[in-house]
């Protein structure tokens, strides 16, 4: 259907595909410490351990091959179909597009013979389609994905599931209708270190969850959606009047096209793009189903290239008491103009330590409050100071214990084929064995759904309250 650039549009061809998602990484130290039960069945481990593996994949085989066709076939398509490829028993049939380019380097990815066309319609209407990659734009993500699904197809729908969030109540209920596979591909739901950090917290690791952050910063012109122009980009390459869809009508402009992100009309946005991540992997760590208020602010500090969505976004979310969690805030920061030179957090925060997920570790940090308060009494008079201090004593004599570690550290093991990978595993599996998959149109909705509060209240300037339950906007 059409482009969904990203900056890793050309690692993602072959064996490059494979190296970028093989994360190698070593075991920094073996100090030997009581470890906590939810970190090793032994009593004596090192703080640096290899998380384990979810699952073995050698039995994903299925005696036929899922058909996959591919809507969208820019930079974050190829690199998703690439990706999906590497999963045994899975083939591409097919490759939509809007730029004529792109048909072109499908064929030189996957072969002269594959089927390539502008109509995302003539590929769901084949009978050997099993399911489709809906990697296009946010403003057509809906229809392509609903279409889809009622012609039998499987979705994996790249996130943000849906630009508004009345799209994604349609979307629940085709899927719903239809019994089709429908997975949104924010992979960080797939995540071993995600895994890890639910097990910790599920454990009480870390104590009562209080606080929660999540920065997502870059510094590259690509970070920022500088996408590369081709040099033969025009209206009779692109067919610029279907890619408008529901959007205005305007003059053909190879900027929203190709760098379309920077544009309300197509895109969502920092938080659409980004805070769907996070909030993913907060949802999938906590069980929560979201927050209840939403406060956002920014602007455009640096990249003044005649976007009409910030470059650096600030929010906080207020998510209520639930059965599955306490009460907490999240902020979550990105800004595309960072200096420092960017960096990808995700820290939960509870009364007796932390976690702190990055791209390919975790780090939990322990610190319980000490048993006893301490004192403050140098300003009592002697008599008060001598009469409190002998209580103080008595209340909390000297007791010695063995210190536990206060910082244990976790990395993927070596062999492993990252959250992408693992996120089309589970795709494949829901198909096969009729499983339930890990982020579907209701998972999907409840992560992008506050994010879209958070650009109503960055534009008008106010608090937006968000029902998690109903998924619903309350006053926007």
């Amino acid at each position: 259907m059409k482009n969904n650039q990203n900056q890793e549009t050309d690692k993602h061809s072959g064996n490059e595909s494979r190296r970028s998602f093989l994360k190698a990484v070593g075991i920094a130290g073996t100090a030997a410490a009581a470890a906590p039960a939810a970190l090793a069945k032994s009593s004596s481990v090192p703080t640096t351990q290899y998380l384990n593996l979810i699952k073995s994949h050698s039995s994903t085989v299925a005696n036929d091959k899922v058909q996959l066709a591919l809507v969208g076939t820019g930079g974050m398509g190829m690199g998703d179909m690439q990706t999906a490829l590497m999963v045994d028993g899975v083939a591409i049939v097919g490759a939509c597009d809007l730029y004529d380019g792109r048909l072109r380097r499908a064929k030189e990815l996957w072969g002269d013979s594959l089927t390539t066309t502008r109509d995302y319609r003539e590929l769901i209407d084949r009978k050997d389609v099993d399911a489709i990659i809906n990697a296009t734009t946010d403003h057509w993500h809906e229809k392509i994905s609903s279409d889809a699904m009622r012609k039998g197809k499987h979705v994996y729908c790249e996130k943000p599931m849906v630009q508004k969030v009345e799209d994604g109540h349609t979307l629940i209920k085709v899927a719903k209708d239809t019994g089709k596979v429908f997975q949104v591909g924010s992979q960080f739901g797939s995540s071993i270190i995600v895994a890890k950090a639910r097990e910790l917290l599920k454990a009480g690791e870390i104590g009562e969850l209080v606080f929660a952050e999540a920065q997502y910063d870059r510094h590259s012109a690509m970070g920022a959606w500088q996408y590369s122009i081709p040099p033969d980009a025009s209206p009779q390459t692109v067919d610029w009047d279907t890619y408008l869809g529901t959007a205005p009508k305007r003059a053909w402009d190879p900027l929203r096209f190709f760098r379309w992100r920077n544009y309300q009309d197509y895109g969502t946005g920092i938080a659409g793009d980004l805070y769907v991540h996070l909030l993913t992997s907060l949802h999938s760590i906590t069980g929560s189903k979201g927050p209840n208020r939403v406060y956002s602010s920014g602007g455009t500090r640096y990249w003044k290239d005649g976007r009409d969505v910030p470059d650096i976004q600030l929010s906080i979310y207020d998510y209520p008491k639930t059965a599955e969690h306490p009460e907490f805030n999240l902020t979550t920061r990105s800004n595309f103009v960072d200096g420092g030179g960017g960096g990808y957090l995700v820290r939960i925060v509870g009364t007796e330590g932390d976690l702190s997920l990055g791209m390919d570790t975790l780090t939990m940090r322990k610190n319980k409050f000490p048993k006893a308060p301490g004192m403050s009494v140098d300003n009592f008079p002697k008599d008060q100071k001598e009469l409190y201090v002998k209580a103080y004593n008595e209340k909390y004599p000297p007791h010695y214990e063995m210190e536990d570690p206060k910082e244990y550290k976790f990395s993927v093991p070596k062999g492993y084929q990252g959250d992408r990978y693992e996120h089309f595993v589970n795709f494949f599996e829901s198909i096969r064995n009729k499983k339930p998959n890990v982020e579907d149109a209701t998972f999907g909705l409840r992560a992008c759904g506050p994010t879209q509060c958070g650009n109503i209240s960055l534009f008008q300037k106010k608090v937006v309250n968000w029902d998690p339950i109903n998924m619903k906007i309350l006053n926007a």
